[in-house]
């Protein structure tokens, strides 16, 4: 969160003027730095409530209601953006935010917390029961939850990076959570058909589809390939060592969406190839360590959240990077804590206290000597 605080207070002011010329817009050169620096307060904040001050046990009583709130939300985003209401934010032609004053709030990265609770307490409750891979108590009440979530995001608010991070979240818990191998391949079959589908359908999508192939054969340069272009020219100038800090070009209006999706192209430039792959690095340690948590964890549903919140991190870092190099298509998903944004930022933030939160007090319940004297007569 730092870093991001860095890279935004160097290129906000050329995104404020951007807007400013472009749309007419009256943001102050400070505009975007002090977002972020409340952002990554909240954030702070919202990570040690997690981590400290509200038990697991709690969000993990409350899953049903939290993932019924979260749905609700965003259906309701859905039918304001229908009927034209002014609590509805649209930009390029999609309602993702919901209007609040001086802030705004995207339903859809609440959902991303609340799946992931709600799918540790159900699959953990199924596995208890052993009911996993019956159709009626299993696959049913699954396929309607995850449909309705897939269903708000990718259709009513047409957020394919989002989408991405949900089938992620819902896969990578799905696998370790007991279901047989066939089931679980079906499953797998089945998504990809419905991506292929929902991407072959959709006119904007296959756009950015054929303009990442026009890239990836060296064809000419088009609109559709403005965006992927530029983020390659980023990361290309940057060199080994970057730039420097307040001396981007792309950040001065070539690169599109600069401080939001597009912010690792932006570092790229900035701290070149070496920056890049600190930041990697970075990410990656944080992830073998949810793994490695998860690894230690002896209750099911604890271990099956903090599975969800590393599928939910890997997805976004893998997709949004493989996005600026052009090996996927260009997706709007950003990149955890680095990206321009606070409700994304918050409820990672939350996320990843309540896995600290299981990693502390699970060493503690491991350290306890009555702990430690029933697992060497588990061992014995």
């Amino acid at each position: 969160m730092a870093l991001g605080l860095i890279i935004i207070y160097a290129i906000g002011p050329m995104r404020a003027n951007v807007l400013n010329s472009t749309y007419g817009t009256d943001y102050s050169s400070n505009f975007f730095f002090l977002g972020q620096l409340r952002s990554v307060a909240l954030s702070i904040v919202a990570f040690f409530l997690a981590f400290k001050v509200i038990p697991y046990k709690y969000i993990k009583k409350y899953a049903k209601p939290i993932m019924i709130v979260a749905l609700v939300l965003s259906g309701l985003l859905w039918i304001l953006a229908l009927t034209g209401s002014s609590l509805a934010k649209c930009e390029l032609g999609e309602c993702r935010w919901y209007n609040l004053g001086p802030i705004s709030f995207q339903p859809a990265e609440f959902l991303k917390l609340a799946l992931v609770v709600y799918l540790a307490d159900f699959l953990a409750r199924k596995k208890e029961e052993g009911t996993i891979g019956t159709w009626r108590e299993f696959w049913l009440p699954l396929l309607i939850i995850c449909g309705a979530s897939l269903f708000l995001v990718v259709v009513a608010q047409g957020d394919l990076g989002t989408g991405v991070a949900l089938i992620a979240i819902i896969f990578g818990m799905l696998l370790i959570s007991g279901v047989p191998t066939k089931q679980y391949l079906i499953m797998v079959a089945v998504v990809l058909a419905v991506a292929v589908g929902a991407v072959a359908t959709s006119s904007h999508r296959m756009q950015r589809v054929d303009a990442w192939l026009a890239t990836l054969s060296g064809g000419e340069s088009s609109d559709s390939t403005y965006h992927i272009e530029n983020a390659m020219l980023a990361i290309g100038t940057g060199g080994f060592f970057g730039v420097g800090v307040g001396n981007s070009v792309q950040a001065t209006g070539y690169l599109p969406e600069s401080i939001n999706d597009s912010v690792f192209a932006i570092m790229g430039e900035t701290f070149g190839l070496v920056g890049l792959l600190l930041v990697i690095a970075v990410f990656g340690a944080m992830l073998l360590r949810m793994l490695k948590v998860a690894e230690g964890t002896a209750e099911s549903d604890e271990r099956l959240f903090v599975i969800g919140v590393f599928a939910w991190t890997l997805a976004q870092v893998v997709v949004n990077i493989m996005a600026m190099t052009s090996l996927v298509p260009v997706t709007g998903i950003t990149l955890p804590l680095l990206s321009y944004g606070g409700t994304s930022m918050i409820f990672i933030a939350f996320a990843i206290g309540c896995v600290c939160q299981i990693s502390y007090y699970g060493k503690q319940r491991s350290q306890c000597p009555g702990n430690r004297r029933t697992q060497s007569i588990a061992r014995k």
